[in-house]
């Protein structure tokens, strides 16, 4: 069974958006499922479902936490979220700019 939708005054600015835009969330709906297809994604995903699988016989415990790459193990969603790759590190050529 589906979550409960949220109330409007707790949705994310995005997702306020896409909520009144039917038309934009159809849009990325569409661009997120071609993504999502390309075969380097898809091996991404198997790559990490083995990764999981082999943590949850191991036991370690993988609340609120995703498998990072760089670091080669398991660290908080947020701090997987908001490390700096290189295109927003100093003396890249795409520093500072707009999208």
């Amino acid at each position: 069974m589906a979550p409960k939708k949220k109330s409007y005054g707790q949705l994310s600015k995005t997702a306020k958006y896409y909520r009144d835009n039917p038309k934009a969330r159809k849009k990325k709906a569409a661009t997120d499922k071609s993504i999502n297809s390309r075969p380097e994604q898809r091996s991404k995903r198997v790559e990490l479902v083995k990764k999981n699988r082999e943590a949850d016989k191991r036991g370690v415990n993988r609340n609120g936490r995703d498998y990072d790459h760089a670091v080669g193990g398991y660290v908080k969603s947020s701090t997987n979220r908001g490390r700096a790759e290189k295109s927003r590190l100093k003396g890249s050529k795409r520093y500072g700019r707009k999208k």
